[in-house]
């Protein structure tokens, strides 16, 4: 089974996304490798994909978009997100139990 790599480091939860921009809606659609995939309806031009996957995220989470930083993959559809404000637990419960592969 695919477990959903989650780590803690200075106070703020690190994890691995695959965008897949262009989508007809946005929302996670499993995990890919260690890492979640979230498809989201912007393109990936101009920063659109990165602000749509941080607006969703901050939503899902319940906490500002400030608090998600893009730390790795600004222009790379592999992303490394950092948030504060939320713990290990929370991020898997509301993101991580979706099925590999969906």
């Amino acid at each position: 089974m695919v477990e959903f790599g989650v780590k803690q480091s200075d106070g703020r939860v690190i994890f691995r996304v695959k965008v897949v921009p262009g989508s007809s809606r946005t929302a996670v659609c499993g995990l890919l490798d260690g890492m979640l995939k979230v498809k989201v309806a912007a393109t990936a031009e101009k920063g659109k994909a990165n602000d749509c996957l941080i607006g969703f995220l901050a939503e899902e989470l319940g906490v500002k978009k400030k608090a998600i930083e893009i730390v790795k993959g600004n222009t790379n559809p592999v992303k490394q997100l950092a948030v504060a404000g939320v713990s290990i637990e929370n991020v898997r419960e509301k993101l991580g139990g979706c099925r590999p592969g969906q």
